[in-house]
């Protein structure tokens, strides 16, 4: 996910080597904050109910079934224990 972002930021467009090479050395905190969080019991139990969706809805040729509730969900959960870390190193 953090690829996409970085393309539709970029218009797409490859970024000097640089640049590049200066975003690596640095760790994002968010990205490390959000890496625990999906680690936490209800993000966990989101994910599974969004993997099980995924495969069920994969599984079938025909289907107007969407994953779109489970997602948010698993979304919602992650940044609201995000949220929390996040604004504590803000301080």
């Amino acid at each position: 996910m953090v690829l996409t972002e970085e393309k539709m930021l970029t218009n797409g467009e490859p970024d000097e080597v640089e640049e590049e090479e200066e975003e690596e050395e640095e760790l994002d905190p968010l990205v490390a904050i959000r890496e625990q969080c999906e680690q936490t019991e209800h993000c966990v139990h989101a994910r599974e109910k969004l993997e099980a969706c995924e495969a069920r809805v994969s599984s079938r040729s025909q289907t107007l079934e969407e994953c779109t509730e489970e997602l948010f969900d698993f979304l919602h959960a992650r940044d609201h224990c995000v949220a929390h870390k996040a604004f504590k190193m803000i301080k």
